[in-house]
Order: C-alpha cells, then sequence, then structure tokens
C-alpha cells in the first residue's frame, strides 16, 4: 500500500503541470488561426493569433511577406479561406498586425506583461508547425532580453528564448505562460539546433499594435545615414569620453537630416544626447519615435577632432533605401 501511495504522490506535480498545459490550451487554441499568404516574399503557411474581438490578428511580418491581404483558416476547422486585410506590417520586429471578420463566438487571447517572466517559467506553444493543425509544445522559458537580427539585418530586442519545439508553421503563433496570456510572438528557431527557439516578447508587440492602430505604421526617427561599427583604440576612447566602438558614417541619404545637419561621410558618431553610441544597432536602438521632428545634439570624432552637431531628426521610411541605414 505504501508503495501505491508514493506512486500516486510521485504523479502529482506530473499532474499539475498537465493540467496547467491543458487550460492553456483551452483558454489560447480557439484564438490561433492559421495564416496564409501569397506575398512578394517568401510567404507561405503560418500561424497568428485573435487578441482582440473585432477581429485583430497577430502574427509575423515575414508569414504576411509584404501582402496587403492574406487568408486565415480557424482553430476549429469550421470556416477556412477567411480574408484579412494587412493593418500595418513592422519588419523590425517581425511583427504585422490583420484585420478579419471572424464568426460570432470567436475566442481572443489576451497579450500579457512579459517583464514578468523569469527564466525557468512554464511556456506553451500554439501553432501549426509543418502544416500540422493545432500543434501544442510545452517548455521553460530559457532565456530573456535575448537580441535576434531580424531578416532585413535590424535588431529585435527583448526576445524570448525557449526550448518549447518551434518549427516552420509555428510563425506567428502564440507563446502563452501559465496564466494563459500570450507572453510572446513565435519568430524563429536555430536550424540544426535543439531547444534554440525564439519569440519576439508581448511587451514589444503592444507597442507594435498601438502605433499601428493608431497611425498604420511604427514610427521610428532617422539620421539619415548608413554606419559601420568600428574600434576606437583605448587612448582615443579615454581622451574624448567615449565607448570601445563607434559607427563611421560609410553613408549620407543626399537631403537627409544628417546631411543637412552637416554630417560626413567618414564622421565616427560616438555619442548622442549625451548617451554613449556601442555601434550601429545602438544609434538605431536609441533613434526611437519620440525624436521625429526634434533636434539631437551628435557628437563625432572627425579627422582627429571632436565635433558637436545638433541635427533635427526625420521619420524613417518604411522601405528605407538604405537598407542599413539609422
Amino acid at each position: 500500500m505504501t508503495g501505491t501511495g508514493d506512486s500516486l504522490n510521485d504523479e502529482a506535480p506530473l499532474d499539475a503541470f498537465s493540467r496547467v498545459c491543458a487550460s492553456v490550451v483551452d483558454a489560447v487554441g480557439p484564438a490561433v488561426v492559421r495564416v496564409e499568404s501569397g506575398g512578394k516574399g517568401r510567404g507561405g503557411v503560418g500561424s497568428g493569433v485573435v487578441i482582440a474581438g473585432d477581429g485583430l490578428v497577430l502574427t509575423n511580418s515575414h508569414v504576411v511577406a509584404g501582402a496587403r491581404r492574406v487568408r486565415l483558416a480557424l482553430a476549429d476547422g469550421g470556416e477556412a479561406g477567411i480574408e484579412a486585410e494587412v493593418l500595418g506590417d513592422d519588419p523590425d520586429t517581425d511583427l504585422a498586425l490583420l484585420r478579419a471578420a471572424l464568426p460570432d463566438g470567436s475566442g481572443a487571447a489576451t497579450l500579457g506583461d512579459s517583464g514578468k517572466l523569469r527564466r525557468g517559467h512554464l511556456v506553451v506553444a500554439i501553432g501549426n508547425p509543418l502544416g500540422f493543425e493545432s500543434t501544442v509544445t510545452a517548455g521553460v522559458v530559457s532565456a530573456l532580453g535575448r537580441s535576434l537580427r531580424a531578416r532585413n539585418g535590424r535588431l529585435i530586442d527583448d526576445v524570448i528564448q525557449t526550448d518549447a519545439a518551434l518549427n516552420p508553421g509555428n510563425s506567428g503563433g502564440p507563446l502563452v505562460a501559465g496564466s494563459g496570456e500570450v507572453v510572446g510572438i513565435a519568430t524563429a528557431m536555430i536550424g540544426g539546433a535543439q531547444g534554440l527557439c525564439f519569440a519576439v516578447s508581448s511587451n514589444t508587440a503592444l507597442q507594435v499594435v498601438a502605433e499601428i492602430v493608431a497611425r498604420g505604421r511604427v514610427r521610428r526617427a532617422h539620421l539619415g545615414v548608413a554606419g559601420q561599427t568600428a574600434p576606437l583604440s583605448r587612448r582615443v576612447a579615454l581622451a574624448i569620453g567615449a565607448g570601445a566602438h563607434a559607427v563611421r558614417v560609410v553613408e549620407l541619404e543626399p537631403g537627409g537630416p544628417g546631411a543637412v545637419g552637416g554630417l560626413r561621410l567618414g564622421d565616427m558618431i560616438f555619442r548622442i544626447n549625451g548617451e554613449i553610441i556601442a555601434g550601429a544597432d545602438d544609434l538605431a536602438r536609441r533613434l526611437g519615435a519620440g525624436g521625429i521632428g526634434k533636434f539631437s545634439e551628435v557628437v563625432v570624432l572627425r579627422e582627429g577632432k571632436v565635433e558637436r552637431l545638433y541635427i533635427r531628426l526625420g521619420e524613417r521610411r518604411p522601405a528605407a533605401a538604405l537598407a542599413s541605414a539609422a
């Protein structure tokens, strides 16, 4: 009898784990859709998650692949081929927002606060990997605050790493916490590796959704330059109050903010608005929407001398001519 009791007690944690996973799937599973795109890029079949009762659906930019309209299929299989409009597409975060006229009673998930996640927290991924509808995988949060390079070359910040298995077709599907809230949007896995999968955080997604709903796009400031991360000698860095790297200006957009504001080819940007710049990715990261139309102090090293420029930042075009521009 004792052995039987011990066996049941040993199973109790596994039963609790199972109940959490099942409740998460019951709550969020009906809100997961299949997304089919015929866009200009490498679109195809991916996943998405309904985040509002009026038919807002969140997915990946690379799933949409530049299409204006896509088709959705609901998780219950009851209705397929629902047309959805692409309200906004943000390749910099690999997110896109859709709107569709969904049937009454369609489920909607809640975007939670990814800032509350900790390493080791249980997460569940739901999606359509390799055409297998409504597939569920589970794992833990492996790491937080990762940076992942988007397909357009930009770094996506605050990315969640998980060992919940993701495969082609999971892209755009939800990563869900034990609370039943969506804490990430599946975006990538490392081919050939085991358990190295990534999701854009829900806090990033909330910002992108708010921008797209308000303006139809995500606004970001820019200097109108293409730059390369370049090292500074320790002696020079100490002398000018810079870090170990700066951004060398290798291209200037004609008539852009940088050209108008006095930047020159070869300038080494090492500080902006009092903040040390660690490299090209760091420069792009610091140019948020709040600076559009405002003057920024840009400090550069030019021919061995420090120059301070005051440049009115512009708004970066959604499809910038300078692919690596800041």
